[in-house]
């Protein structure tokens, strides 16, 4: 059947392939992006192209007015979000000590406070609609935390949290709530790490690699399925083994 899914941060990484991918399953999708308008009107292209229907919208998710705003853009172009895939996500990293709070609010607005504004802003309609699919993309650092990371591990972990008590809020409406974790993906934001410790990385995961924006991705497609209906409240871990 096909829904209309909203997917933030999905201009590139996890985010474009998730949208490539519920675009594959049948949804019409939403590609947010906050500054990257070319990269998210390829998206959009592809998803076109691919025979289904998509737009771009920008809007910064942290901010409550622009998440308002982007509803209402996706509603009148495409309908009522059924399918949300909390994506967007930054990170600032450092040691504690030399953490300033601009670095702390920024990662814990964009990466956070997201995931409860758009949380809110598509629950309404999903609530009336008794149907709903929410799923979170949060981290094996906010599972396991990561030196240098405390501001990135807590929203991520904060985003587990929010989504186990959402999942029981709304259960009753046959809404699902769930989270996927992905490890150490092959994205942009990765790249940074340099050759080296991209491969000490990869040599700790139980797979040996780094993972594919494509194989998370299809952990959301999972869940945002009639297969995931009995699903919710769980974070599924993506990460090669990388935890164990």
């Amino acid at each position: 059947m096909s829904r209309v899914a909203l997917v933030t941060g999905a201009s590139r990484g996890i985010g474009r392939a998730v949208a490539l991918r519920l675009a594959a399953d049948g949804h019409d999708v939403a590609v947010n992006y906050s500054a990257s308008a070319d990269a998210a009107g390829i998206v959009v292209e592809e998803i076109r192209a691919a025979g289904r229907n998509a737009i771009a919208v920008r809007a910064d998710v942290g901010d409550a007015a622009a998440v308002t705003g982007m509803f209402e853009s996706v509603e009148n172009a495409l309908g009522r979000v059924e399918v949300l895939v909390n994506n967007a996500g930054i990170t600032r990293d450092g040691l504690l000590l030399r953490m300033g709070q601009d670095d702390w609010d920024s990662v814990i607005g964009t990466n956070l406070t997201s995931v409860y504004l758009c949380t809110r802003a598509a629950m309404r309609a999903m609530v009336r609609a008794r149907w709903g699919r929410i799923i979170s993309v949060s981290s094996i650092s906010g599972i396991s935390g990561n030196p240098g990371q405390a501001n990135y591990a807590a929203s991520k972990a904060g985003i587990i949290g929010f989504s186990k008590s959402i999942a029981r809020e709304v259960g009753s409406r046959n809404i699902t709530v769930n989270v996927v974790a992905p490890g150490f993906i092959e994205t942009d934001m990765t790249e940074g790490l340099g050759e080296e410790t991209a491969r000490m990385v990869a040599e700790q995961a139980a797979l040996g690699r780094l993972g594919r924006p494509e194989e998370v991705a299809a952990a959301v497609g999972y869940l945002a399925s009639d297969d995931a209906a009995y699903v919710t409240g769980q974070t599924l871990v993506v990460d090669g083994g990388l935890a164990l």
